[in-house]
């Protein structure tokens, strides 16, 4: 055995220099624990601080109806259309370059859009937005990934990450209602500038990227087209499909092409000699399973977040500041289950231990949704329902994400920590299209139905509808919407453990060695060491020991 260098390194015959983490971990990891978690919180509250700001940006700006869904759209399609793109990067160009780029391009599309005058101008402001953050989300993640390897802290690291994951996005309604009320609706855009600022001086003081020397692949720009395309297609296909419907043939003739250009990336990446997504990741077991439990887990609850928003804003008539505050109790749940039940049981039970009882409460919180009144109910059914989706989301978040990213060769693992953030975005885009879909045609039977109902009744005694009688129609048949369509995400939440019990094989995992080897019980270990040797072969000679 020889040494080389600060990090130092291991020969063995016909497998090179092996390099291997220092004795004694970072002192300043959990600095960068905070950097890391500050830029993946503005990545996700970022995707719904908007939305309550959208009415008084559509007035200011004057945009039409059909027009303001770009404000959403624009950052959607660009955000879930590159992360692939983006942990490719990330791997070849350097984690922490490529966070603190993204950081940077961030703040300036957000100072951008804040400024905007016309409505053009800030569709091309939300759409950098996405660009960038398809640089930002996965380099974080990969960062988490390298810099805890230790059991117990890895675990730590974890659960607070997907507190944030999971609890970003309502945290981001609280800011969108507070800014919007007792500020302005650009600040919603502004405030990202300060936290990307203390994030890239964080960054650059805190953050490491053990950058090894030597050959890099190259960019496998047919897979970018392909990959990048396909998935840009089914997340517009997803956002056009709430207007249209999913009938509609620009709808379909997006769904087919963007499963035609998925396909053709697959088939692709299993000839690329640099492959854009390594097809040995999404083959392991528990990393698909980890990633098809995320997409489901998220359908489910990006649902509840559009239903409950319009239920409270629309049918109780609340304020934004109101509505955001009647989240708080859901995001307190996802940072409990996420941070003191997740990151204290996962070294000590298979992650499909606390997957499965979290897709089970979760699905009984929004199952307690289908009975809401019209009527003020929000301590007898929407509180006990926050609580119980809040709580089963942050026992799936933190074990979902340390799965996937477990057993990764650390020169794949930006473009696994993408696709996860994959699986979350497309998830998004899919539930909200899709349970929307279902409880708008839902409502609209409903209402169509009942209104005449209604009118049938009073012109047999003689009289007419009322204003009353028919906003109370209306009301009902909007509930009766979220019913149906929150039953849906209640059995797709239930299909969420169902892939992860089944799909998620692997052991709890054991504590690392003192050089921070790959942890015993990950999925893909073996796989993973296999090619750190493999990758490390290529390495010119003067990384290797004298």
């Amino acid at each position: 055995m020889s040494s080389t260098g600060s990090t130092g390194s291991t020969s063995s015959p016909g497998t090179g220099p092996i390099p291997i983490s220092p004795s004694a971990p970072d002192p300043r990891r959990w600095w960068a624990l905070v950097v890391i978690a500050i830029a993946q919180l503005m990545v996700v509250l970022d995707a719904t601080i908007v939305n309550i700001a959208l009415p008084s940006a559509q007035r200011d700006l004057h945009m039409s109806d059909g027009n303001r869904q770009w404000v959403i759209t624009a950052y959607t399609l660009a955000f879930g259309g590159l992360l692939l793109l983006g942990g490719r990067i990330a791997d070849l160009a350097g984690r922490k370059r490529t966070f603190m780029t993204g950081l940077v391009g961030f703040a300036a599309a957000s100072a951008l859009g804040g400024a905007a005058h016309t409505s053009g101008l800030l569709f091309m402001a939300r759409a950098l937005q996405g660009a960038f953050a398809a640089l930002l989300a996965p380099s974080a993640l990969s960062l988490l990934t390298t810099t805890f390897t230790v059991g117990k802290e890895r675990a730590k690291a974890f659960g607070i990450y997907g507190a944030i994951a999971g609890g970003g996005a309502a945290i981001g309604l609280i800011a969108g209602g507070l800014l919007t009320e007792y500020l302005d609706w650009r600040w919603c855009l502004y405030v990202n500038v300060p936290i990307a600022l203390a994030a890239l001086l964080g960054a650059g003081a805190f953050l490491h990227d053990d950058r090894r020397r030597g050959e890099r692949p190259r960019l496998d720009i047919r897979g970018v087209i392909l990959g990048c395309g396909g998935l840009v297609s089914i997340v517009y296909a997803c956002s056009e499909a709430e207007p249209r419907g999913w009938g509609d043939p620009l709808v379909l003739g997006l769904l087919c092409g963007g499963v035609a250009l998925l396909a053709a990336f697959a088939w692709w990446q299993s000839r690329a000699p640099s492959p854009l997504l390594p097809l040995q990741i999404v083959r392991d077991r528990n990393r698909s399973g980890a990633f098809l439990t995320m997409g489901l887990a998220v359908i489910a609850m990006f649902g509840m977040f559009l239903f409950m928003t319009y239920y409270l804003q629309v049918v109780l008539g609340y304020s934004p500041v109101k509505t955001g505050l009647a989240f708080l109790p859901m995001t307190a749940a996802i940072i409990v289950g996420s941070t003191q039940i997740s990151a204290r049981l996962l070294n000590h039970v298979p992650p499909r231990a606390l997957m499965v009882p979290g897709a089970v409460l979760a699905a009984g919180g929004l199952f307690l949704l289908t009975f809401l009144p019209v009527e003020p109910a929000y301590a007898s059914h929407v509180l006990p329902a926050e609580l119980l989706v809040g709580l089963g989301m942050g026992l799936i978040f933190m074990p979902v994400m340390a799965t996937a990213t477990a057993g990764v060769a650390p020169h794949d693992a930006g473009v696994t920590s993408a696709t996860v953030n994959t699986a979350q975005q497309v998830g998004g885009s899919i539930g909200t299209a899709l349970l929307n879909t279902i409880a708008t045609s839902t409502s609209a039977a409903y209402i169509t139905a009942h209104l005449k109902t209604a009118a049938a009744t009073a012109a047999a005694t003689g009289g007419a509808l009322t204003p009353a009688a028919r906003d109370t129609v209306v009301k009902t048949g909007v509930v009766h919407g979220f019913h149906v369509a929150i039953a849906w995400g209640s059995g797709i939440m239930l299909l969420a453990g169902l892939v992860g019990g089944i799909m998620v094989t692997a052991g709890p995992p054991k504590q690392a060695g003192p050089l921070g080897d790959v942890q015993a019980g990950a999925p893909g270990t073996e796989t993973a060491e296999a090619e750190e040797r493999h990758h490390m072969r290529a390495y010119g000679p003067e990384d290797g020991p004298p």
